[in-house]
This record gives structure tokens, C-alpha cells and sequence, in this order.
């Protein structure tokens, strides 16, 4: 009998002792789950609207193409705001994401860099990626796309089938990013063709659709029959078609928008990206870092070539470009390269190195415009 108590009394402390570690397990279960399982919660603030089916658009296009990869790991959709300027109601608004249970903010426009830095140092447990900006901290990366490789391959076109010498370029803001694929189009244009002229008219803005289409128009009663620009609707681009003259789209394929003037875009690629980083954050191997890609790794490529307005042999070599700029073999800054002021910038032999293209703020020999200050 006093065997048979003291078996029942060592399971009953084994039964108690079962729980107890069942209990453990489940918390540390449900501790695991919290940290890598739940769903995080994934935030964008856009300069424009997303149907301005250029910049804002292929920015919006990325979101979407990460929702699809990543799945049940984000809370779905992921947030927008939209036309935020960039100003004071930045910050309101990336702290409203921030404050709001966002685990990763992507801040898309250049002049957000301040505002971002600001609220990321109020929430140090948020994740920020800011586009296209130079200032990071620990929770601050920043990501950009080598833009100007594309802006080569339009020059070369443009030097090649412009009739009037004349183009006419649509910039937004004087800032690095702009300076330099101005530089890059004038490099590769006036190598093919020593006679090109390049006008300039600074918008100071990246999305007025009327304002854009103004700045075309002026442009081509001013002798352009080729319309460029780095600004984010396809205004200019229907402006353009509809005086008859050629354009390049930008940032998107906008050729529906202006069939018999669209030679080209440059498209910006976010998507792989955006789903990386969003990965990053699941797994917990985030990291603050700096992005710079282009057509090597596919952040920058180029819309179908116009066959109804270009040669086969134009079209051909534009390819050809593309080829070598992904192998190295030809780089948009290759030297000699002097300045306005006719000093060697980059010597013969050398490229332009990252430093330089980063901070790029003079404009190269031969393009006849004063570059705002």
C-alpha cells in the first residue's frame, strides 16, 4: 500500500513537472513567434501621386512588386502617403507612420533627407530608407539608382537623330542627382554629334504637369526638336507629340501617353529592392547601408526601343551600350572631362569616381547654362 502512495505521489509531480515545462515551451513559442512570426508593418511617403506614371509611379509599382513577394510577412497593404511636399509636412507625416506601429518607412525624395533623419532619431526602433539622399545613421539607410547610365544611351540617340542641334532639357532641381545626368546626356551626345546645343529650364519642382508642359513648349519654340527631362509626369512628353517633335520618357514606359514622340525611357526599378529590405526586417538581419545600382544589377533599364521612329542600326548600338555599360566596359564619366571653366576634372584614361558623381555640382564643358546656386 505505502508503495502504491508513493508511486502515485512521484506521477503526480511528474505530471506537475510535465505541465510546468509545457507552459515554458509554450511562452518561449509564443515569444519566437512574436519576434520573427507576426506580420510587420511596412510604410511609403511620395513626393506625387502614384499616377503620375513616372517616379511616384514606379516607386508605387515596387510596393506593390514587394507586397507580392513577401506576402502573409507584411500587414497587407502596405501604407502610402501621397503629395507630401517637402517641407515641415514631411516630418508631420513620416511621424505619423512612425507613430503608428511601422516597422520600415521608405521615404522616396531627395529633400526628405533631413525630415527623415529628424523623426529616426525619435524612434530609434523604426527602420527608415531614404531614396536617393547621403545621410544615414544606424537606422537610416539610404538607396539610389545610377540613372545616369541611361541618360548616356538617350544622349547618344538624341546626338544621333536630332535635326535642329538643338534639345531641350526639362530639369526639376539642381541637386547631384539632376547635375549628373545632364552631364552624362551632354557627354554622350556631343560625342557623336560636336554641333549639339543643349537648353536647360529649371521647373524647380518634380511633379506640375501644366508647368512641365510649359517648360516643353518653350523649349521647342525655342529650336528643340528633341525634349528631355527629369521630372515626373508624361506632359512633356505629350507636349511634345503634339508639335511633332521627339521625346524621352521618365522613370516608366510612357510611350500610350505619346505614341509618335516616345523614343525611350529610363525605368526605375524599386521592386527587388523594396523587397529585400522588407526581408531584411522579417529575418532581423536589417542594417543600416548605402545602395547605389544600376544596370548591372537591373535597378535602371531601358523602355523598348521606338522602331517606328528609330533606325534598326540606331537601335542596335543603343543595345550595344547597354551590353558594355553592364560589363564595365564603357562608363558615363570616362575621361578626359573638363569643367565650364576648362579644368580637367577627370584625366584621360580614368572614370569619374563615386565621390565625384555623388556630389556632382558643375556642369561640364560645352553645355552653355549657368547652373543655379
Amino acid at each position: 500500500m505505502l508503495n502504491t502512495i508513493l508511486l502515485l505521489t512521484g506521477e503526480v509531480k511528474v505530471i506537475k513537472l510535465f505541465k510546468y515545462f509545457t507552459i515554458i515551451l509554450s511562452f518561449i513559442g509564443l515569444t519566437l513567434s512574436t519576434a520573427y512570426a507576426d506580420p510587420i508593418k511596412v510604410g511609403f511617403i511620395y513626393i506625387g501621386p502614384p499616377g503620375d506614371h513616372g517616379w511616384t509611379y514606379m516607386h508605387d509599382q515596387g510596393r506593390k512588386h514587394m507586397e507580392n513577394q513577401l506576402g502573409d510577412s507584411i500587414v497587407l497593404p502596405a501604407s502610402f502617403m501621397e503629395n507630401i511636399p517637402e517641407n515641415a509636412d514631411a516630418v508631420r507625416a513620416i511621424r505619423k507612420l512612425a507613430s503608428s506601429g511601422h516597422d520600415l518607412i521608405f521615404t522616396t525624395s531627395f529633400n526628405y533627407m533631413d525630415q527623415t533623419l529628424e523623426v529616426a532619431n525619435e524612434f530609434p526602433n523604426v527602420m527608415f530608407e531614404h531614396a536617393t539622399g547621403y545621410k544615414r545613421a544606424d537606422n537610416v539607410s539610404t538607396y539610389s539608382a545610377r540613372f545616369y547610365e541611361g541618360r548616356t544611351i538617350i544622349g547618344h540617340i538624341a546626338g544621333k537623330m536630332t535635326k535642329t542641334n538643338t534639345i531641350g532639357y526639362i530639369a526639376s532641381f539642381p541637386i547631384p542627382e539632376v547635375v549628373r545626368g545632364i552631364n552624362a546626356f551632354y557627354l554622350a551626345a556631343s560625342k557623336v554629334n560636336p554641333d549639339i546645343k543643349i537648353k536647360v529650364i529649371w521647373a524647380f519642382t518634380w511633379y506640375d504637369p501644366g508647368k512641365e508642359a510649359d517648360a516643353a513648349n518653350t523649349l521647342i519654340n525655342q529650336g528643340a526638336d528633341i525634349i528631355v527631362q527629369h521630372t515626373d509626369t508624361f506632359a512633356p512628353c505629350q507636349a511634345a507629340e503634339k508639335a511633332g517633335v521627339l521625346a524621352f520618357g521618365q522613370a516608366s514606359n510612357q510611350e500610350d501617353f505619346c505614341p509618335n514622340a516616345h523614343l525611350t525611357a529610363i525605368e526605375d526599378v524599386w521592386g527587388p529592392y523594396y523587397a529585400a529590405r522588407a526581408q531584411a526586417v522579417v529575418d532581423g538581419t536589417w542594417a543600416s547601408t548605402d545602395t547605389w545600382h544600376g544596370m548591372a544589377e537591373g535597378m535602371v533599364v531601358m523602355s523598348p526601343y521606338n522602331a517606328k521612329l528609330m533606325s534598326a542600326d540606331l537601335i542596335q548600338e543603343a543595345i550595344n551600350m547597354e551590353i558594355a555599360i553592364k560589363d564595365g566596359t564603357l562608363h558615363s564619366f570616362a575621361g578626359p572631362i573638363y569643367n565650364q571653366a576648362g579644368e580637367l576634372v577627370v584625366p584621360e584614361g580614368q572614370n569619374a569616381d563615386d565621390g565625384m558623381l555623388a556630389g556632382m555640382d558643375f556642369y561640364v564643358q560645352g553645355i552653355d547654362d549657368e547652373l543655379p546656386q
